[in-house]
């Protein structure tokens, strides 16, 4: 499930430097090419796409960062809200160089590389 291109607007007015996959003309890119953009810019990808954590675990790379929403159909509104409970709990340093997973009812976070 791809994630609102709105979301990096809302990212941005909260101070971020976001961008949606689509705005920087990535909107038929692989997910390889995907990572590659997100390793080069030092991105975190924000996304509910489930090939991303396989295919950022197994390069055995420390990056790109990446934050994955699971288990379900999330709304809009129910992605801004974890999304806002974990940019508060964790720290830049803590999500740089994580796997970090939104379930409904946890968040779990993984160093990378994975290994």
């Amino acid at each position: 499930m791809p994630l609102s291109p709105t979301l990096s607007g809302w990212l941005t007015e909260l101070g971020y430097d976001a961008v949606h996959a689509s705005e920087i003309g990535l909107h038929a890119a692989s997910d390889v090419e995907i990572i590659e953009r997100a390793k080069q810019e030092v991105r975190t990808i924000v996304t509910a796409d489930l090939d991303y954590p396989r295919l950022i675990a197994t390069a055995g790379n420390d990056s790109p960062s990446l934050i994955l929403f699971r288990n379900g159909d999330w709304t809009e509104a129910g992605v801004r809200s974890r999304l806002a409970v974990v940019l508060s709990t964790l720290t830049e340093d803590e999500i740089q160089g994580s796997i970090v997973t939104i379930d409904r009812d946890r968040v779990r976070r993984r160093r990378l590389p994975i290994g």
